[in-house]
């Protein structure tokens, strides 16, 4: 299936800047060691391909997910085949003590890129999963980047979001103050990270669940009023190792994205998937004619369809990859934006967020109130937008 096309694009995004700066790319990687943490997610996966393909001197490869990480050894073993150098997958969790134990036997590492997260919006319906959110996308980045500082690193990077711009969910906020951290916190490695589109059939996405609904002769259902940017997973992957190996210290990446050409709602992305596949979609009136005229409907080469207005918790119903207070560099690349190193919030206020996490835990409970309202005080002009309703309860 033609990713390219789905997404109302006709070529790469990145094909110019990855061409102008190839000799640089691959000089640094052949000469280097890297670690990635969270490498068997999609995301992860293209980093570790974009890598592995220009001979790295050492890659190891750290995430909790064991399947994921088999079929990324037997994805590249198909289609890359072997390095030179020392290729090796771990599968332990990064915050873990076995971790702590690889890095110190294994390392050092020249390059950490870490690609772990809790990346669903969905993911703050309730406030244990919400805590885990704070652990995976904020503590355990300041723990894994002090670690590489002290193995005497050459950089450290961590992926963020577009979400992150103008947060209006709490997935968004908790990477809006891991940037505020890698920006404001002293340390001795420089630290780069990118903000991300949508990337098209990461796993997890709603494309990916497209996917799995056909597999499982389901319907499909899709917002049809929240458009969306998307990047391809190899796009993904180029954009992670551009900000690693080219940004300087404390700037964000960015995909130039065309909004008259770009944008498009996962509606509109559901039609021509499914014409992709051979189906003309057939929109109902609700979930419940969506899912009992299946069979009918999919024996006429049609497929059930169920499009809606979004109606839920932190649903942003557009992208956006700065603020208009941030200083932006449009100029260095063709196709990469990067926004400039600026230190915002202030030491008090980091400090503050720690100890109050640090006391919410040790209580050994808290409400989704208490971590909405600590992020609250700790983003400037954070507009959470809470319905009351989350993606859970669609179909």
């Amino acid at each position: 299936m033609d990713i390219l096309n789905l997404i109302g694009r006709t070529g790469e995004l990145f094909a110019l800047d990855i061409k102008e700066n190839e000799e640089e790319l691959t000089r640094k990687v052949k000469t280097s060691s890297f670690l990635v943490i969270g490498g068997a997610g999609s995301i992860g996966q293209a980093v570790v391909k974009e890598i592995f393909a220009r001979n790295p001197v050492k890659l190891h490869v750290v995430d909790i997910s064991e399947n994921n990480m088999v079929e990324l050894v037997r994805d590249i073993r198909s289609s890359l085949g072997y390095i030179d150098g020392d290729f090796r997958t771990f599968a332990v969790d990064a915050g873990s003590p076995e971790f702590y134990a690889l890095v110190s036997a294994e390392g050092p590492y020249d390059y950490v890129l870490n690609l772990s997260a809790l990346k669903h919006v969905r993911s703050e319906k309730d406030p244990y999963t919400l805590m885990r959110m704070v652990q995976v996308n904020i503590l355990n980045t300041l723990k894994t980047r002090d670690l590489s500082a002290a193995g005497s690193g050459k950089k450290y990077f961590c992926v963020s979001t577009d979400k992150a711009a103008n947060p209006v969910n709490m997935m968004g906020a908790s990477k809006r103050i891991m940037e505020m951290f890698l920006l404001r916190t002293k340390s001795p490695l420089p630290v780069s990270t990118a903000r991300f589109a949508n990337v098209a059939f990461s796993d997890g996405s709603l494309l990916h669940g497209f996917n799995q609904r056909i597999l499982k002769r389901q319907p499909i259902a899709a917002p049809k009023d929240v458009r969306r940017y998307f990047v391809t997973p190899r796009e993904s992957g180029q954009l992670c190792l551009a900000s690693t190996l080219l940004g300087s210290h404390g700037e964000i990446f960015f995909p130039k994205l065309d909004e008259g050409l770009n944008l498009i709602t996962f509606a509109e992305i559901a039609e021509r998937y499914l014409e992709a596949r051979g189906f003309e979609a057939f929109p109902c009136e609700s979930e419940e004619e969506a899912r009992g005229r299946g069979e009918e409907l999919i024996g006429q080469k049609k497929w059930p369809c169920y499009f809606f207005n979004s109606d839920t918790t932190g649903e942003k119903p557009f992208e956006e990859f700065y603020t208009p207070d941030e200083q932006i560099d449009l100029k260095r690349f063709f196709a990469l934006g990067v926004v400039k190193s600026e230190e915002q919030g202030s030491i008090e206020t980091l400090d503050a967020f720690l100890k109050d996490i640090e006391t919410l835990r040790n209580q050994g409970t808290w409400s989704r109130n208490n971590l909405i309202d600590l992020f609250n005080r700790t983003i400037p002009n954070f507009n959470h937008l809470e319905t009351g309703k989350f993606l859970d309860g669609r179909m």
